[in-house]
């Protein structure tokens, strides 16, 4: 069995098991998420077998105490965790720099079964989602504000009019569709209005929901904006949804700026 130690958060906790779940089922290893086996209750993982807390303590104190091997994969180009997969039947593993591009492809269908989010996390977002107007064009927005305040020197902490601007771009792409634009993110105290002014004649809603059910609801759209984040990354994987990350809020948005998930996974470090 490989233990996998997630790193980080929601999604990148997905796309860290994904990786190893897809190099488990080309060497005939079984695999079992840390993470998912106690924390992020959401998704058809969490009920299959051994996900469950009893096994997370077993993993995690059996590396603590030396019992099971642990393999990291901390350096890129590094082949000597992978040497020790190979050579121990369990073992954990973690780390950023776990990465079978072309495996995690060949098994994605099994991945997106295996996060499949649970009916009940779907509700709210189901009821946003009941209505579309005709000729309608769903776009979602993902504000990412909290840590990207100083990671990476603030590169990727937009205001809302910045946002907005982008925004006003896509619209512009579109004309003569009604445009129904979703704004989920993690700060509470976004400016609307910047947003509605910037896009007059357009249905612009801001649900306010939990990070599972903006998730499901950037996944169920048409199109996909924000800075790069595994958090877009992963809803666009679900239903291969073009996705633009602004890499610079001044660049002109054009038909060319999106990309899909099979592409951009390959730029996540």
């Amino acid at each position: 069995m490989i233990f996998v130690r997630d790193k980080g958060r929601l999604c990148n906790n997905i796309l860290q098991y994904g990786h190893l779940y897809a190099w488990g089922r080309e060497h005939g290893r079984r695999t079992v998420s840390m993470r998912f086996a106690y924390k992020y209750r959401y998704f058809h993982i969490c009920h299959t077998r051994w996900h469950n807390p009893l096994t997370y303590l077993f993993a995690k104190y059996s590396a603590k105490w030396h019992l099971l091997p642990v393999a990291s994969f901390d350096t890129e180009g590094d082949d000597r965790p992978e040497r020790m997969l190979m050579e121990h039947h369990n073992i954990v593993a973690e780390g950023w720099c776990a990465h079978w591009y072309d495996l995690f492809l060949k098994y994605k269908p099994e991945i997106l079964r295996l996060f499949a989010i649970d009916k009940k996390y779907k509700r709210n977002a189901d009821e946003l989602l009941a209505w579309q107007p005709k000729d309608g064009v769903r776009v979602g927005l993902h504000v990412r504000r909290g840590d990207y305040l100083t990671w990476n020197g603030g590169r990727y902490y937009y205001s809302d009019a910045q946002f907005a601007a982008v925004l006003r771009q896509f619209a512009a792409l579109h004309p003569g569709k009604h445009l129904q634009v979703f704004v989920c993110g993690n700060d509470p105290s976004l400016d609307e209005s910047s947003y509605r002014e910037a896009l007059p004649g357009c249905t612009v809603l801001f649900p306010k929901g939990s990070a599972i059910a903006d998730l499901y609801l950037l996944s169920q759209c048409d199109w996909l904006i924000g800075p790069p984040s595994t958090f877009t990354l992963v809803a666009s994987m679900y239903r291969n949804v073009p996705l633009y990350w602004i890499e610079d809020p001044a660049a002109p948005v054009t038909a060319g700026s999106f990309a899909f998930f099979d592409t951009l996974f390959r730029e996540i470090r």
